[in-house]
């Protein structure tokens, strides 16, 4: 059987291999641009404004659903989970950071770090909440096996 040649900068991308890695910037990359493209059309189109609310719902449900792909993939392995949760969502806190340079006002509710620490609390939540899980589901397995 023939050996598939390799690309000369196929070495660079060796890390997305590891589905943690590879979900964890697919989250951070979607929280972000949700983020910015939410933002931006909060301050530059003014003919949303009428719908601000419902904008402003549809934006956080959108966040919402791309900040849990990683507790949904990996709900059955904690370690997983909160390592592809803390990669995303520090993506989300290095480019709220940066579009807090452009709109300054940003930074006088939360900090980037304040972001970070937001979404870190809600992936060791649901971090322990899954490992709590698995040592009942393993211990009812055992359980039921000796019976």
């Amino acid at each position: 059987m023939a050996v598939p040649p390799r690309l000369p900068g196929y070495e660079w991308f060796r890390f997305l291999r590891n589905a943690e890695v590879r979900v964890g910037i697919y989250t951070g990359v979607c929280l972000s641009l949700v983020f910015t493209v939410w933002l931006i059309c909060a301050n530059h189109v003014p003919a949303l404004e009428h719908v601000a609310e419902e904008r402003n719902v549809i934006a956080a449900m959108i966040l919402l659903f791309f900040a849990s792909l990683p507790v949904l993939r990996f709900y059955r392995e904690p370690s997983g989970m909160l390592f592809s949760g803390l990669l995303g969502w520090s993506l989300l806190a290095i480019s709220y950071r940066l579009l807090s340079m452009r709109f300054y006002l940003l930074e006088e509710r939360y900090s980037a770090f304040d972001i970070f620490a937001m979404g870190a609390i809600v992936y060791l939540i649901a971090g322990t909440v899954s490992w709590i899980a698995g040592l009942l589901w393993k211990a009812r397995a055992a359980r039921a096996s000796h019976s």
